[in-house]
């Protein structure tokens, strides 16, 4: 019996990770694309820097999450629409936005997509891991590392001090969402409240920080 609720677990995050989940780390790319790609306008970098932090901020996280648990190639090298969501996003903010001034606005624009694309690769990251096998205390860090890898990525290229290494409610916010995740897990909730609920928390929590 215990077996078949195994396989029965296994075959219920199967289903979802190819459907909810994906759509779910295809808006976290999209947005966190946005918040590389105006922090890039914001520094006055060209097309070419401006798409290139957009990518790597959207697929940092993702990328060292799958590399940690074996999944490999990343989903984010194996998936073209990873990529393609990320040179949107990129475009999308390089032709619509100011280029000298306005500033404000470019750093508020980053704060906000930053924390939306934290909330939801720590959702999504620590499903993910749940769903691989770990347990709940590394499946809960993982969602964590997941959230944070492509913040700190964006902020590295751009020559400004990740955000986590200087804000309490950074990383903690992330750390919360992906706990939601696993609470909700351990209850055995339906996976996509779950990360409704664990996006909410970590997003607020974020948002009240800033």
């Amino acid at each position: 019996m215990g077996a078949e609720q195994v396989l029965e677990t296994l075959a219920g995050f199967k289903e979802y990770a190819t459907g909810t989940l994906t759509v779910l780390e295809l808006v976290g790319t999209f947005v966190f694309a946005l918040s590389g790609a105006a922090a890039g306008v914001k520094h006055r970098l060209d097309l070419f820097g401006v798409l290139v932090v957009s990518c790597a901020t959207a697929t940092a996280g993702g990328i060292t999450r799958d590399v940690l648990i074996g999944a490999i190639p990343p989903a984010a090298l194996r998936d073209w629409r990873y990529l393609g969501v990320s040179v949107v996003a990129g475009l999308v903010v390089f032709f619509s936005s100011p280029r000298a001034e306005r500033q404000q606005r470019l750093r508020n624009l980053v704060l906000t997509f930053d924390a939306a694309g934290l909330a939801l690769f720590a959702v999504s990251g620590t499903q993910t891991a749940l769903g691989y096998g770990l347990n709940p205390v590394m499946a809960a860090l993982l969602g964590m590392l997941t959230g944070i890898g492509g913040g700190m990525l964006r902020d590295v290229l751009v020559s400004d001090i990740p955000a986590v290494l200087h804000s309490e409610l950074y990383a903690v916010a992330a750390l919360a969402g992906a706990l939601v995740v696993v609470a909700g897990h351990a209850l055995k909730a339906q996976p996509v409240a779950s990360a409704m609920v664990g996006a909410s928390v970590c997003f607020g929590i974020r948002v009240v920080a800033l």
